[in-house]
């Protein structure tokens, strides 16, 4: 594994760290901001992840959702999608083919999710480990 692994992070993960801060996404957005590893985005995850910090439910202004990306954005870095995609495992739900063509495409090491259908994809052949929030920490040593 390289010195600094290449992550892909899904939107849950990012959002749980960003606005809720309080267990292993803590650890996540603590090793990520130490450079502990490289989060990777593609413009489809960037673009789902404003998307979500938008979400009424969580009442952010314009302003603290700017604050947010802030605290992510600088770290990441940009992975371009060829087109046509990566061929990617099937997947249960098409909304996670982002995810898993940003892993393929970035030649991540790890794909971390708490999404059931992502998590079910798990030893998949031709994709990186997809790992729970606690176990990336662990196999990852974030904690």
């Amino acid at each position: 594994m390289r010195a600094q692994p290449r992550v892909v992070l899904d939107t849950n993960v990012v959002l749980s760290a960003l606005l809720f801060g309080g267990g292993p996404t803590a650890q996540v957005r603590a090793a990520w901001m130490a450079g502990r590893f490289v989060p990777l985005a593609s413009a489809a995850t960037a673009r789902e992840l404003v998307r979500v910090l938008a979400y009424s439910k969580f009442r952010l202004t314009a302003d603290e959702q700017q604050d947010l990306l802030t605290d992510y954005i600088p770290w990441v870095q940009v992975v371009r999608i060829p087109d046509p995609p990566p061929v990617a495992p099937p997947c249960r739900d098409a909304f996670d083919l982002p995810f898993l063509h940003l892993a393929i495409a970035g030649k991540a090491d790890a794909l971390v999710s708490g999404d059931k259908d992502l998590l079910a994809l798990a030893g998949a052949r031709g994709l990186c480990p997809v790992l729970s929030v606690e176990v990336f920490c662990r196999e990852f040593s974030l904690g």
